[in-house]
């Protein structure tokens, strides 16, 4: 009885999705006012139906992927030990390096200012993208096993997702601070107040959980089977999308419109921002455009170091694996380690918090 139903359903949807070819060929027939021959419909009916058929039975033969194999950056042992103590010492400095920065912000009061705060949080979501992807990374060094669950793989992307659109909105807030604080100084205090500040976190977090949301909504339906191998050490969704058993064209066009013109937007719309800022210093003063150029070269270069790898990975058209490992390491190894290195060393303001908490440390270790 269970036989009859199976191959009752399996003729059901052949038949039904032959019949759909044959009125799209009667449709073009219409259109095109062409007199097809019976034969020439046949053939067309011949091939329609061996296609549906594979279809139907592709369909039947969908297996449930409860995990994936992450191939990681290399095979050969003695790299992969070269690389955990690389990627440990790198990892430890990105946590002490920005933590540094959360704390010397929020325990020194002299630093409680909005380009303090934002700069706080972007190392707080520095140390978060590296802490998802990197721990990761190390424990499959160690261990050999390169295996996630699919609820994992589906939660990292989730969250790169959600802290990338968050970066990328408090990069924006960022260069509307400094454009306030150089070119409009009498009103920066009155338009970045403490509730301005608040907003512009929030709706960093807001605006990264929606564009993560819209990147997922697309891919939620999508069938997955073998192969279930990821060339990559975490879950990335132009990756993961590839894996699916379906035609996955336009879902990869989704996700390059979504992400790839998004970042190359905001990239530009910063890049822009930044020069009008300077033309408008060496407009009304030439002498402090070396001031304001040695302000803003810092921003300037943590945006091109958080884009770069990202416009690469989404919009580059011809992607090569070698080259997009390499970014990723970049994006979650270096990075996250050169911003902290980047706003304290040239930064006046927290060399001096940074020199009060030293003090501060030492007096109370005498006692």
């Amino acid at each position: 009885m269970n036989k009859l139903m199976y191959f009752f359903f399996f003729f059901r949807r052949t038949f039904l999705a032959v019949g759909e070819d044959v009125c799209l060929i009667l449709e073009f027939q219409m259109k095109c006012h062409l007199i097809l021959s019976p034969s020439l419909v046949l053939f067309f009916f011949f091939f329609s139906f061996l296609g549906n058929t594979d279809k139907s039975m592709n369909i039947t033969n969908y297996s449930i992927v409860s995990e994936f194999v992450l191939l990681g950056l290399c095979t050969s042992r003695p790299m992969q030990h070269f690389l955990l103590s690389c990627s440990t010492i790198l990892y430890i400095s990105i946590v002490l390096g920005n933590l540094l920065v959360v704390f010397i912000v929020i325990f020194d009061l002299r630093l409680h200012s909005p380009m303090y705060l934002l700069l706080a949080n972007l190392s707080f979501i520095d140390l978060c993208l590296s802490t998802l992807t990197v721990p990761k990374m190390i424990s499959d060094l160690y261990s050999g096993q390169n295996t996630i669950s699919f609820q994992g793989c589906v939660f990292q992307i989730f969250m790169l997702h959600v802290l990338g659109g968050s970066e990328m909105v408090l990069l924006i807030a960022m260069a509307f601070d400094r454009y306030l604080a150089i070119c409009k100084p009498l009103h920066y205090l009155t338009i970045m107040s403490p509730r301005m500040c608040i907003l512009l976190l929030v709706g960093a977090w807001i605006i990264g959980v929606i564009h993560s949301v819209a990147q997922l909504a697309f891919v939620v339906h999508l069938h997955f089977c073998c192969p279930n191998k990821i060339d990559s050490f975490y879950c990335d969704l132009p990756r993961f999308i590839k894996l699916s058993c379906r035609d996955t064209f336009k879902m990869e066009f989704i996700v390059t419109a979504n992400s790839g013109f998004i970042s190359m937007g905001t990239f530009l719309l910063l890049i822009f921002s930044y020069i009008f800022i300077l033309v408008t210093v060496w407009k009304h003063s030439s002498n402090d455009l070396s001031k304001a150029l040695f302000t803003l070269s810092a921003h300037i270069t943590v945006v091109v170091l958080f884009f770069g790898p990202t416009i690469f990975i989404y919009v580059w058209p011809f992607p090569t694996v070698p080259v997009d490992k390499f970014l990723a390491v970049l994006d979650f190894l270096v990075t996250p380690i050169l911003n902290p290195a980047i706003y304290t060393l040239r930064n006046k303001d927290m060399k001096m918090a940074m020199r009060r908490l030293n003090s501060q440390l030492l007096s109370l270790r005498k006692i």
